[in-house]
């Protein structure tokens, strides 16, 4: 069973800085993409930022310059800088990891299957 494990939200006031981190355990094979989604109450999740298993990025035009994704393939583990925080970031923030291949009980991997963590809270005010 692959667990995603979000850390690192909390209460910051607009202009600060939070690092949040996600960490994949279980029996990893690989995962093809990783990234972080948040929802803010009454509105639906929506991508903040993604990354692939070669580095390459995706963010959300409201994040841009403000926000960066990174990932340590080594320890399944993705970090999300925060900097420049504005009271709009204020949202349950969820990682999420796509394709997941585990391995089973034969010892080979599986399918891609996609995993959502449980969600941390970011709060933004002043």
């Amino acid at each position: 069973q692959v667990q995603l494990v979000e850390s690192g939200g909390g209460l910051v006031q607009p202009g600060g800085s939070l690092r949040l981190s996600c960490a994949a355990s279980g029996r990893i094979f690989s995962i093809k993409d990783m990234g972080w989604y948040r929802q803010a109450p009454g509105k639906q999740r929506e991508l903040v930022a993604t990354i692939t298993s070669d580095g390459s990025t995706n963010y959300a035009d409201s994040v841009k310059g403000r926000f960066t994704i990174s990932r340590v393939n080594a320890k399944d583990t993705v970090p999300l800088q925060m900097n420049s925080l504005k009271p709009e970031d204020t949202a349950v923030y969820f990682c999420n990891a796509e394709k997941v291949r585990s391995i089973g009980a034969t010892g080979l991997p599986s399918d891609g299957v996609d995993y959502w963590g449980k969600g941390t809270l970011v709060t933004v005010s002043s």
